[in-house]
Formats: C-alpha cells, structure tokens, sequence
C-alpha cells in the first residue's frame, strides 16, 4: 500500500521497533564458493517458523535497480531474484514454512491504482528518452564526451504484470529453483514451500495473509508460530497487526537516503542528467585498470518487531474510566483503521490529514477523547460501526479550517527557511576572502592532530591585519565602481550593481516556481472552490457531495473488510479521484448496506487490458492490441496519448493525481467478446487461473504421502494430515505437469544446469474452505504466550536494582563484554573529552614548554606514552553499564595508592612526559629504547586472577608515529567467558 512517509513517521515515533539484521557470508576457497550452512542456528539469536515473501518487491529491484547496472537479459533477471531469495533465507532461516507469493490478478479497486502506475510509468520513460536525446545532441554540439550509447531494448516494467510471458517464464524459473534448493540444500529439507504465483488471484501480501487466517482458525494451528514477512509496503504494518499473532517481524531493505546514482548519459555519479557537462571520465589507475571495480553497497535489511510496536501502542492507547472494559486487541484494530485516512491503494486521503502533519497523532487524540461518547469500538473483526466513526470524522472537520491555515503557514516557513539556506550555501561556496594559518587557522571538529604551532606569533597577527586591509580596500573600491555606473547613486548592494542588466539564472534565483493553486484551502471559501474545482459542481449540490461520501464510506468498509477477511467483493471501485472533506461526513451511519454477493475477479488478459497503456500493448494478442490503437475501437478512449496530473497541492508530479478515465467493465467485456476467439492456445493457458503448489524434499514427513497420491494417480482431493506438516491443513490435488523425485528436471535458465538427481515432489494446494458468512476473529487465539517486554517500564526505579538495561537485538538475555582496568585506561587516551590535556589538544606540550612565544616540539612529531603500573591492588573488571565518571586531570592531585585507576594512569602519564623531555625525547636509548625493555618485562606480569596480559601497546608504522591498543585476555576462569580481543 503507498502510504508516503508512513514508515518514516512510525519509525522515528517507536525507534526500539527496528532490529539491524545480522547477515552471515558465504566464503570463498581456493575459488570455491562455501555457501553458508543455514542449518546452524540463526545469528539473529531468534528462530523464525514461516517464512512470507511479497515476490514483487524483490522482481522490481531485481529486474531494473536503481543503483547499479540493469542484468543484460530475462536470464540474468531470474539469476538475481534466485540470489535474492538465497540472501532472505540466510538471514531469517525458516524452519517450518517459505511461502512465495507474487501479485495475481487484483480486485477492481486496486486496478485503478495500477493503471494510473503503468500510465504514468509508460509517460516518463517516454518523455525521459526524449529528454536523454536532447541532452546526448547539445553536449555533443558543445564539444563535450558522452560514451557510445548502448543500443538495447528498453526494459519495460509494465510486463510485471499477471498474463503476461515474463510472469509465466517467472512461475517455471522458481519451480525450478525450488526444486534444485530442496535437492541439494540441506537448511531447505524439512521446510514445505508453497508458491502462488501471478496465475492465482489477489496480491501478494493479502495472499499470504488469507493462508494465515485459514490455518489460525483450524484447531491444530499453533498460536506461538513465529511469522517473518519480506516486504517494503507500508500496509504490510496493518497487516501483521491484524493478524493478532504475538510474533510477527517484518523484514525489508534498510532505506538510506541520497543514494549516489549514475548520470543517465555518461555513467558517472557525482550529479544528475540536467547537470551532465560531457566531461570524460577520470582513468582509475594508471592504466585504467580499477575501472569498475568499486561495486556499490550491498543493501543491508533490518527487522520490524511487531510485538514492540504492540508495546507501544499499549501505552499509547490504554484508557482509564471507560464507560465499557478496556480490550487492547478492539484498540489495535482501531488504530489501524485510523490509519486509512491519511491513505490507502484504494482511496484516496482526506484533504484535511496529511502524515507528515501529524495526522495520525491528532486521530489518536480525537479518538481518545470521543470514544468516551461513542460507547464502545470503532470495529470489530472488520466490520466498521459508522455512527462512532461519524462523530471522530465531526471532530476533525471542526478543526479543517485551522488545520488548512496551519499547513500554509508551515509552507511558507518552510520556503523562508530554504532560501536563508540557499544563501548561506552560496556565500560558504565563494569561502573567506583569507585564511589565516598555523595555530590560528580554523579546525574541524572532533580531529584529533595536533594544531601547527606559531612559531613568530607578531608577524602572524601583521599578515592578518594587512589581508584585513586590502579586503576592505577591495569592497571600497567595488562599491566606488558600481556607484560611477549607477550616475551617483549607491546601489543596493555591490554584487546587486555589478549584476544589474544581467539576466540571472533560474538555479540562481531566490524563489523557486510555484504550481498554481486554485483551491487555496487556506483562504475563506475553500469548500466552494474544491468542488468546483475537483468535481466541476457547486457545493451547494447536496446530492453530489453525499454520493462522494457515500462512496468514501463503502471504500473504508471495503478497505478493512479486505484486511480482516478478504476481499467482499472483485467488482467494487471508488469512482472519484477526490475525496470529500471530513466536515461533510453527516448521517453516514444508513449509507452503507452490504456489497454484492459471489463477484469473480477479471482473468488475466482482461486485467492487461484495463491497467496497460497503448504503448505496452506489445504484451497483449494482436488483435486486443488493436482495441487499444485503433481509431474505429469502441473502447479507445480508454486509451489516451497523453493526460493531465493534477498536483492538487503537491510539488512534484509523482505526488499529484493523474486524471485517466475510469474503465467501464461492461464496455470492455463487451468489446473482448470480438477477439477472444483469436487467442492462441499458449495464451489461452496464460490467461486462466491457476492455484497454490506445495513443494516438499524427500526429508520431509508428508512427502511419503504426497508421492504415494501419484503412485495411486488418485484425482480426488485429499486433505493434508495436520500431523504431519506442524499443523497447516487444506487440501491436495494432482500437478498436470509435476515435478518428481528421480526424474531430471529441465533447467529454463540456460545459464544453469538441470537437476539430474531430484530430491523434491510438487503438488497443488488448496487453503481450507468455510462457509459462506464465516467471520474469521481478530482475537490473540488461546494458549498464545506473548514474548517478553522490551521497552523501559514507566513505574521503573533505578533502586537496588540498577540501571535500566535495554534490550538489543531478539535476546533479551545477551551478555554484555568486560574491560579491565587497561581497557579503560586505553579508552582515556583515545576517546576525546572536555577535559584538561584531554580531546583534540591532549598530545600538545604543557602550558610551560613554550619558550618566549614559540613551541619547538621533539622526536619530529612522535606521541609521547608512558605506561606504569602502581603496586596497588587489582579490582575486577567494571561492565560497560556501570562505566565510573572519569575523573579531572589535576596538574598537583597528591597519588591515592587506593585510588581509582583512571587517577593512576594520569599522574603517571604526566610525570613520565615531564621525565622524557628533560632527557631528550624519543631518540636513541631514550623512552622508545626504555619502553621496549619494559614491556618485555610486563609479558611475564600476572594479575591477581592468574589471568596473563600481552600485547599491551603496540606501534604502527615505521616511526611508531600512531600507536594502537591490542587488548588480548585469556579468561578461561572467568565466569563470563572469553572476551574477543579487537583492536581500539
């Protein structure tokens, strides 16, 4: 679901919710690729049951990334989503399920969203080839280098789409990948792999969340099953809350922003195609050699905990003092809810909640405040109760005015804000007319040299008053000049004289073009201008405004219909692309009845017809691609060249509505009823619709079964014993073109080979059927054991117990690594502090080695270190949550032989300095010689633990300039267990 944003709010609002993933690579020897053994346990340190994938997230990426090259071919295409699906199962090691599910055919609501994609994708890409065209010829004129430009078919996305050969040629690929992984992987060998693929109907993610309600609502489903789902919608958020399953963890791509992206005309990063130069790029090496071998980083993945979030939305939304009992899982299904509202795939939001805004914020305030009145829950099990939600939509359209101001206000301080900005880049890119040296020039923050000493301070101080001088001399003198041009007349300014009559550019210009807003919701009279504007009716048209509300109120039944127990109906649309405002939402509870009943979805041809633009009509039958093309068509004005995007207040053209004209069913069935006979028997195949595949190894316990139904060639279906497939039930049926144990399976990529020795057997699988009117409930299911807290409890009080510990990661019972005092010693001379001789200057010479002005340092730059160990007695080793505060360096501190180390430490560093310079540095048989004898002498020293410590300080390079601290500990008595040893 496009919700923009979403995922950014709720991830800043509930920050402990994501999890880094920990990734295991697989290693190479002797040019042999090691994979990795899935089998151990997951590095995670949690283990996940089922595995769901949202296919069509990982296809778009695969087939056309944005941040590296295209693969070459439909081959390589299919490698990369094999290596894809690889890279998911090493990170999240499924040990029951892996469920494959890519986009089928989607219900009508979600059809209009997808043609306004693939009309919009097939635009740009258009326009975006004309505009390279245009830019390739004016460098050229101009002189400039562009690479030869590669002369390949374009790639067009829209053929990710059900019906089409790419998707058929997909469906075969990963029958086929599932299979060679089953035979020869031994982490895949007891998992039961299911893929639905673009032949059966509905989209990916709500395919797989119906097999989840199915098998919860059969009574050997366990309640404690661990679900992981691959996907980077937002909606699949509500998704995994609306199952009510304490454990569930969304994985995706981590989102790094001001990713580095190739010039689309000469290759190079670095800046965009408008600001492409033509300059030849730079050779890495000396012979070029290093061309290409910087690949771009791997994209990591992170975890979203949904039972974190359950956290805290507990908090969020418990109330006190309702009239009726509190249940936290009828206040989730609320939230969720809520959220609708500020935007969907189906409808479009409110004109008055914006995300970034806060809308959601001031819905859960609201809510908080009116649920008092209403009496009870806005829903329950997916159905809404229109009269509670009447009086939140009346408490926000009270406020729609002073929202619509607000938000104007913002833009406007946004816009101020932006241009300062502007300026003061600009006068930071034409930098200081002079820039003192030494130990007066600027420093960069947190560096750790030492500043250049000033060795005749006096003449510094003359050099800087001189440049002073002549800089002001220079504006005197651009200021005489621009008032002898002006006739007399001091300008406003010298750049603004010595620029008049010059026509400044548009990058350069203050203000930056604005789209024309007629509705101005911020002024009086906005309701008046929307309707006029975005419906071309008057707004005292009563009957026009509730038609669009009462639409409005179908889609959020439909919309949480769909999400609680599946689609209501393949047929219903919202037939507007505006929304009312949330003012006009009266009297809605009688607006809404109930959908129609046994609607069938579209086949997929069918679908092709009502998404794809003309020019991606090369996907369908000739003579349906006619329909599209063809002046005489009946249906050709379904089909426009070219159409408006209304921003309708946004800024960019992706943000704003493209006004198609909707597809009239009837029209269409009727005009395809001409050229069904013309279809192929190949197409024919393609455009029915298929079922789910169960794919088994030969370890698993239902293969036995399923390769006996074959033996017995039995065409009844069969249901799946529970007992043998932990619990998932449903019912089996015979493969037309099966995939068997011992029989070579014919690789259709020819990049890889057949699998001659097949271990895996493949069967169709249907999901348990209920009743019609059966109510799936969104209830926690009895038994479930909900996982331990994680967030810092309110009522917690430091006290005996100690400071609050939080939690990283899935375990809650990670040990933490010890440092002894060494370590900690170590930390002192390398973390910066704000503190005397500490940070960025703690290396310099005290305050009495500089001599009349001027400091001379020795040893030509070395770091000066003494380490000395005081015959104190040895205290264990602090943990890193109880750090002691380190304490000031006092010049004249009287020594504590029971004092803390850090006191030690210092004084003894201080007195060694002070020692070492009188003797003349580092030089021969001074404090490096002296140094090296002693540390031999600490190899032998144990402490009081029996626990030997090596490596101690161990310099680098050839002029022991950078020094490095090897912490090495054997702590084999240790009851912590061994400490790894790292370099700081």
């Amino acid at each position: 679901m496009g919700v923009p944003a979403f995922f950014r709010w709720l991830s800043r609002k509930y920050p402990s919710i994501i999890v880094h993933c920990v990734e295991e690579k697989g290693k190479e020897c002797n040019g042999v690729r090691i994979p990795v053994d899935t089998t151990k346990p997951n590095p995670n340190e949690v283990e996940f049951d089922n595995l769901y994938l949202d296919m069509n997230g990982i296809i778009h990426p695969c087939t056309h990334p944005e941040d590296k090259p295209a693969p070459k071919n439909e081959d390589e295409m299919m490698v990369a989503i094999f290596e894809y699906i690889d890279r998911l199962f090493n990170i999240v090691r499924p040990r029951r399920v892996l469920y494959m599910a890519i986009d089928g055919v989607a219900p009508r609501a979600k059809m209009n969203q997808q043609r306004s994609r693939r009309f919009r994708a097939s635009k740009e890409g258009a326009e975006l080839t004309e505009e390279k065209s245009r830019m390739r010829e004016e460098i050229i004129q101009r002189g400039g280098y562009l690479p030869p430009e590669e002369i390949k078919e374009r790639f067009d996305s829209n053929c990710i789409t059900p019906g089409t050969e790419f998707m058929d040629n997909l469906a075969q690929c990963l029958r086929y990948y599932v299979a060679e992984r089953l035979s020869n992987d031994p982490g895949w060998k007891n998992v039961a792999v299911f893929l639905s693929d673009a032949s059966v109907p509905g989209e990916g993610e709500h395919k797989i969340m119906d097999f989840i309600r199915r098998q919860r609502a059969q009574p050997n489903h366990d309640p404690n099953t661990h679900h992981c789902l691959c996907g980077a919608d937002a909606d699949l958020i509500m998704l995994g809350l609306a199952t009510h399953e304490p454990n569930f963890t969304i994985i995706r791509e981590e989102f790094k922003p001001n990713k580095p992206r190739p010039c689309s005309l000469c290759g190079q990063t670095g800046h965009e195609m408008k600001d492409c130069q033509g300059v030849a790029r730079q050779k890495q090496g000396e012979h070029d050699e290093f061309a290409g071998s910087m690949p771009a980083a791997e994209q990591e993945f992170i975890f979203i905990r949904l039972c974190v979030l359950r956290e805290y939305l507990s908090r969020e939304l418990t109330m006190a003092s309702l009239p009726f009992p509190f249940d936290f899982e009828r206040s989730v299904d609320d939230w969720v809810f809520m959220c609708f509202f500020v935007g969907n795939d189906f409808l479009p939001h409110l004109p008055s909640l914006e995300i970034r805004e806060g809308a959601i914020d001031r819905l859960v305030n609201i809510y908080k405040d009116v649920v008092h009145k209403t009496g009870g829950y806005l829903t329950q099990n997916g159905f809404v109760n229109l009269e509670r939600v009447e009086m939140i939509m009346q408490a926000v359209g009270v406020a729609e005015d002073n929202i619509f101001k607000k938000r104007k206000e913002d833009d406007e301080n946004f816009k101020r804000r932006n241009k300062e900005k502007r300026k003061r880049m600009k006068a930071e890119q034409q930098g200081p007319a002079f820039m003192t040296s030494g130990q007066f020039a600027p420093q960069a923050l947190g560096r750790r040299d030492r500043p250049e000493p000033v060795h005749n301070a006096r003449y510094q101080a003359y050099d800087m008053r001189m440049q002073s001088v002549e800089q002001h001399n220079k504006d005197a003198a651009q200021s005489l000049k621009s008032m002898m041009r002006n006739g007399g007349r001091s300008s406003a300014g010298v750049s603004d004289g010595a620029d008049r009559g010059v026509k400044r550019k548009p990058e350069d210009s203050d203000s930056e073009p604005e789209p024309e807003d007629n509705v101005r919701l911020w002024e009086d009279g906005w309701k008046q201008r929307y309707y006029k504007t975005k419906f071309d009716v008057d707004v005292s048209d009563d009957g026009f405004r509730k038609k669009v509300v009462r639409s409005y109120v179908e889609g959020l039944c439909w919309v949480l219909r769909y999400y609680y127990q599946g689609c209501a109906s393949w047929k219903w649309f919202f037939p507007f692309h505006y929304a009312p405002f949330a003012s006009d939402f009266r009297d809605i509870q009688e607006m809404f009845s109930e959908f129609e009943k046994d609607t069938k979805p579209f086949k997929p041809l069918e679908q092709l017809m009502g998404v794809f633009p003309a020019a991606s009509g090369n996907f369908l039958p000739p003579t349906w691609r006619n329909l599209m093309m063809s002046a005489d068509s009946s249906i050709i004005d379904f089909y426009p060249d070219d159409f408006a995007i209304d921003l309708n207040g946004k800024k960019y053209a992706w943000q704003g509505v493209a006004l198609l004209p909707f597809v009239d069913e009837r029209r269409l069935r009727g005009a395809l009823a001409d050229v069904y006979p013309d279809l192929t028997p190949d197409e024919v195949r393609r455009n029915s619709l298929g079922s789910d595949v169960l794919f088994l190894g030969r370890s698993h316990l239902l293969f036995d079964f399923i390769h006996e139904l074959y033996r017995s060639e039995t065409r009844e279906e069969a249901p799946v014993p529970a007992e043998l497939c932990h619990g998932i039930q449903g019912t089996l049926n015979l493969d037309e073109d099966p995939i068997l144990p011992d029989e070579t399976v014919k690789s259709p990529v020819p990049l890889l080979r057949d699998i001659s020795v097949n271990s895996a057997i493949n069967v169709k699988f249907r999901d348990p059927q209920f009743a019609e009117g059966f109510v799936f409930k969104a209830v926690l299911l009895p038994g479930a054991k909900l996982p331990s807290k994680v967030l810092k409890p309110g009522d917690y009080e430091r006290g005996a117990r100690g400071p609050w510990r939080p939690q990283l990661g899935f375990n809650p019972n990670r040990q933490q690594a010890h440092l002894d005092q060494a370590g900690f010693r170590a930390l002192g001379h390398s973390l910066p502090r704000a503190q005397q001789f500490r940070g960025q200057y703690s290396n310099a010479a005290p305050p009495s080695s500089y001599h009349q002005g001027s400091y001379s340092r020795h040893g030509s730059g070395q770091q000066h270190f003494q380490h000395s160990r005081q015959n104190a007695p040895q205290r264990p080793p602090p943990s890193f949550s109880s750090v002691p505060p380190p304490f000031p360096r006092q010049q004249q501190q009287p020594f504590r032989g029971g004092g803390q180390g850090w006191d030690r430490a210092l004084q003894a560093q201080q007195s060694a300095y002070q020692q070492n310079l009188s003797r003349g540095g580092v030089g021969p048989g001074g404090y490096q010689q002296r140094y090296d004898q002693r540390r031999e002498d600490w190899g032998d020293r144990r402490d009081n633990r029996g626990q030997q410590q090596v490596n101690i300080w161990k310099p680098l390079g050839s002029d022991g300039s950078s020094l490095t601290l090897v912490l090495t500990q054997f702590c084999s008595s240790h009851p912590d267990g061994p400490v790894r040893s790292e370099p700081l």
